[in-house]
């Protein structure tokens, strides 16, 4: 998907869960973002608008992730 292209419907919403999927096994936005030639902007409200609990800035904390 090209950077700058509106993305809308269903397209939107399969990006969203894939988008997701990436950032509940813990990639950053970030990452993410660069993944899919996007702004780290757009990934960010794409993540919200799917309902996505966003977590606090400096990364992933979970005990035993390191």
């Amino acid at each position: 998907m090209s950077k700058g292209k509106w993305i809308t419907g269903t397209a939107r919403k399969r990006l969203a869960e894939t988008m997701k999927e990436q950032y509940q096994r813990g990639r950053s936005i970030r990452a993410i973002a660069e993944d899919h030639g996007r702004s780290y902007g757009f990934v960010h409200r794409v993540l919200t608008e799917a309902g996505v609990s966003l977590r606090s800035r400096g990364g992933d904390t979970r005990v035993g992730s390191r």
